[in-house]
């Protein structure tokens, strides 16, 4: 492979145009295909926890319908947060419903698929708020030049972190439990000592392909931890987007967009980051 070199000028590698065109690939890729089989997925998982509920005397039913109506809501949301990255800077500005804090404030009661489902959802709100702080910190001017393509790309990636934990949070609640809107307690700390050393946008497209990867390779973990055919489905329609988000970042950074021919797993977090 012949690698361009970065001069003094250039921000990162490659042009605006190529990752402009990247990402509106990834938008409607994922709108047209990663999503809707997400939502189904989700629906058929749902349809599965509801009916054991109903079973044990806990709860009513919820529809296909109705779930994929409320994740529509949520796609429509990340749909107009993507369309007004670059024109408002009024929504760099609003954290995420995720918060940075490892409180440890998940059920003690989770185990099996549902405790993974935590983990996921701790981890797409960790991506969220991270995503989130970059994003502030380039309008503020505090990471030196920063492209438009950039951070249109960045606020791409964060709704759909914000649609993939939306997503794992309704199969939570629909088994009844409650919603997790913690990052992963013990990811976290770890995660704010690196931004703070970010001064650039290299330094940032670092973290976040870090986040990527652990999502991405957590997912693949997960395909062979879980138990129900259902929530593997959802995990598999969601991982190829970290994967996708990934490859763009070593775009960014001059890397070859798919380092490994088969995504490893070392970087996997374990269900008992939840614990931490």
């Amino acid at each position: 492979m012949i690698r361009r070199r970065k001069t003094t000028t250039e921000v990162f590698e490659g042009t605006e145009a190529e990752l402009a065109r990247m990402t509106k690939d990834l938008h409607e890729i994922h709108y047209d295909l990663s999503l809707p089989a997400m939502q189904e997925a989700v629906a058929d998982l749902q349809e599965t926890n509801q009916d054991r509920l109903r079973d044990a005397g806990l709860g009513g039913r919820t529809s296909r319908r109705t779930f994929l109506l409320g994740t529509g809501a949520v796609a429509a949301g990340g749909l107009l947060l993507a369309a007004c990255s670059s024109s408002s800077s009024s929504s760099s500005k609003k954290s995420s419903s995720a918060s940075s804090s490892a409180s440890g404030k998940y059920p003690a009661d989770l185990t099996g698929d549902l405790k993974v489902a935590a983990l996921a959802a701790s981890l797409e709100n960790l991506a969220v708020y991270a995503y989130t702080a970059g994003i502030n910190a380039a309008k503020a001017g505090k990471l030196g030049t920063v492209p438009p393509a950039v951070v249109t790309f960045a606020v791409t990636a964060r709704s759909q972190h914000q649609q993939h934990g939306a997503a794992w949070n309704s199969v939570l609640t629909g088994a009844g439990k409650p919603k997790v809107t913690e990052t992963d307690p013990a990811l976290t700390p770890t995660v704010n000592s690196d931004f703070a050393k970010v001064t650039d946008v290299t330094g940032l497209a670092n973290l976040a392909l870090t986040l990527e990867n652990v999502a991405a390779q957590t997912y693949q973990a997960a395909v062979a931890a879980l138990s129900s055919t259902k929530a593997i489905g959802v995990a598999a329609t969601i991982q190829p987007v970290e994967l996708q988000h990934a490859a763009i970042l070593n775009f960014v950074l001059g890397n070859y967009p798919v380092p490994n021919a088969f995504n490893p797993t070392s970087e996997a977090r374990p269900t008992s980051d939840l614990n931490a």
